[in-house]
């Protein structure tokens, strides 16, 4: 018995681009979970290979900021810390290592689709992998920088508090705010390069409207809730809290603080998933 040419051929797929506002497709994540790890190794390799100082870096940068901190703010400008019990370096420096965390995720995600051009032209997988992965590499760094705040404190006398325990909860919403804010800059990197020039700007403008070298005590009010509109006011007055215990506990502003995270990623997602479609022909 013959069997026709239909038996074995099936109708052609039409393969095209995704239109309008698409799924995040947040399983494929996970599938790809051990490229997410591949690229974050890639990242901290690269970020110390024929460097003289290496991982030194990662303590370095915020403690000789926290120095010209000390010395302008805490010394010239006579800026406290808010608490009478807490030495202006410790407070500084306590702000400085999730700070630079974010900072650095910030930097590295805007730039990061733009500086795998080839791997994406090249393989299909989740662009979303990139960006996250970019973030990720930060964390040797804010471990690093985190153990010489331990030691600053046992220098100092001061003993983390048991609200501790919440550190980890104030290191992701300051993830989450990077990535938010990432996914923004990186799918519009792409189509506008001019974007990368403006990060470093941008980066410096937030630091200095975040409560790193001040206290967010200066305001008072309603304004200290608005205040949290920033992300970054809930991420450091919550680390400090946790860890030092040098102001109340973050009421209605760091609760603002994570909503504003919150919808940052979201939107963002939706923008770099919308935009993922044009970025093999583009970047």
């Amino acid at each position: 018995m013959e069997s026709s040419q239909s038996d074995f051929t099936s109708p052609p797929t039409d393969i095209a681009p995704s239109k309008g506002w698409v799924s995040l497709r947040l399983r494929e994540l996970w599938e790809f979970r051990e490229l997410l790890y591949f690229l974050t190794w890639r990242d901290i390799k690269v970020r110390y290979k024929q460097t003289v100082l290496g991982a030194a870096w990662a303590i370095l940068q915020p403690f000789m900021t926290m120095v010209v901190f000390s010395l302008f703010f805490g010394r010239l400008a006579h800026i406290s810390s808010g608490s009478s019990n807490i030495p202006y370096p410790i407070f500084s420096y306590a702000g400085l290592v999730p700070w630079t965390f974010f900072a650095y995720g910030l930097a590295q995600s805007s730039n990061s689709l733009v500086g795998n051009a080839q791997l994406i032209k090249k393989v299909f997988f989740p662009r979303l992998v990139v960006p996250i992965a970019s973030i990720l590499s930060g964390l040797v760094d804010f471990a690093l920088a985190f153990i010489v705040l331990l030691g600053m404190m046992l220098v100092f006398g001061i003993a983390p508090t048991i609200n501790v325990i919440f550190l980890p909860f104030f290191l992701l919403l300051a993830f989450i705010t990077a990535l938010g804010v990432g996914l923004w800059l990186s799918a519009l990197n792409v189509e506008y390069r001019d974007v990368q020039y403006m990060v470093p700007f941008l980066v410096q403008f937030w630091m200095f409207i975040s409560p790193v070298a001040y206290p967010s005590s200066l305001l008072s009010g309603p304004w200290r809730t608005l205040y949290g509109l920033n992300p970054m006011v809930g991420v450091l007055d919550g680390f400090r809290w946790a860890l030092l215990g040098s102001t109340g506990a973050p009421g209605p502003m760091i609760g603002l603080s994570i909503i504003v995270a919150i919808l940052i990623l979201i939107s963002g997602a939706f923008y770099f998933r919308r935009m993922e479609r044009n970025f093999a022909d583009v970047v």
